[in-house]
């Protein structure tokens, strides 16, 4: 049977057809985001597809919590997805809930930072501002230092993403912001700027 190749139309609706929660789709939308960025960044042709995987990255997880990064296949084979697609979702879970290794440059930007968006998320709305638009990469390293804030953000994750792209911890932190930054209105993040 013929792979079929999503759209952002078609991926956006399913994933709202898996998770309901507002914040995990402003998430969605921030991962898109910063993945759009990063396939910008390197030049990479196929930047619908690096934005699509990002935002159905965590299609399986409101629903399936204990098989997060698992079921993904499942839902995504039985609707004809590509496998570098189900593959490049299932790898954001490395050591965490799944042993599929980020690879290709795509699934290494994914690992590094779907955590980093949270991190970062939870940084700008305690800015007085409550926005992104005016954080900077400082900030959100001062945060990082902070082991009791946003606890539930896997720092080494990131910290080794960062290594698997070659990329400074700091480099890392800007770009995803920028990303993030182009996208602060959709994910709630303006603020009162």
């Amino acid at each position: 049977m013929k792979k079929i190749v999503p759209n952002r139309e078609e991926a956006f609706k399913l994933f709202k057809e898996y998770n309901k929660s507002e914040s995990l789709i402003k998430h969605a939308l921030a991962v898109e985001a910063v993945m759009l960025h990063f396939a910008e960044l390197f030049g990479e042709e196929d930047k619908e597809k690096w934005g699509i995987i990002g935002l159905v990255h965590d299609l399986d997880y409101e629903m399936y919590p204990d098989e997060h990064c698992k079921k993904v296949r499942e839902i995504l084979t039985e609707r004809n997805w590509p496998e570098d697609y189900i593959r490049a979702i299932e790898s954001h879970g490395w050591k965490i809930c799944t042993d599929v290794e980020p690879v290709e440059r795509m699934e290494k930007v994914l690992y590094a930072i779907d955590e980093l968006t949270g991190l970062i998320t939870a940084t700008a709305l305690m800015r007085p501002s409550k926005s992104i638009l005016d954080l900077e990469v400082k900030s959100v390293k001062k945060k990082w230092k902070q082991k009791g804030f946003a606890a539930g953000v896997n720092r080494e994750v990131i910290e080794e993403g960062a290594k698997m792209l070659g990329m400074e911890l700091d480099k890392l932190i800007e770009e995803t912001l920028k990303g993030m930054q182009k996208v602060a209105d959709v994910i709630g993040l303006k603020g009162e700027l």
